[in-house]
């Protein structure tokens, strides 16, 4: 009688550490990857199927995480990646992004180089102190 006592408590701990060591395993980069796809396939404006999406970094915690992801155009001269930083949720056995912001410097440029760089001959002044 002890001995099946001992047997059904051995297997149920089993199983439970099997459980458990499957959910744990469900934050990889490729579950990461689909959410921040999931996410960005929602949005109009956005030609996902014309992306490469690879996760830089990735830290899980129990049921969030952080990821980095990198983003760089399909086909022969891909470009310069950019980068966004995404915080997702675990939500059943999926991951939903939570929010995300910029990863790093923009690959537009946006503002005219520090130290007063010169722009190209004829280009509009972008200070405050043109005349109209």
């Amino acid at each position: 009688m002890v001995k099946r006592y001992g047997a059904v408590w051995t297997a149920i701990l089993v199983l439970g550490a099997g459980t458990a060591c499957k959910r744990a395993g469900t934050c990889t980069e490729e579950a990461a990857r689909q959410g921040v796809i999931d996410y960005l396939t929602k949005r109009a404006n956005l030609n996902v199927s014309g992306m490469d999406l690879a996760v830089a970094s990735l830290a899980c915690r129990e049921n969030d995480a952080d990821a980095v992801v990198s983003f760089t155009a399909k086909g022969a001269n891909p470009g310069t990646p950019m980068s966004r930083h995404y915080a997702l949720e675990r939500q059943g056995d999926h991951w939903v992004v939570k929010s995300s912001t910029d990863a790093g410097s923009s690959p537009h440029g946006g503002a005219a180089p520090a130290g007063g760089g010169a722009l190209p001959p004829g280009h509009p002044s972008v200070g405050g102190d043109s005349k109209p």
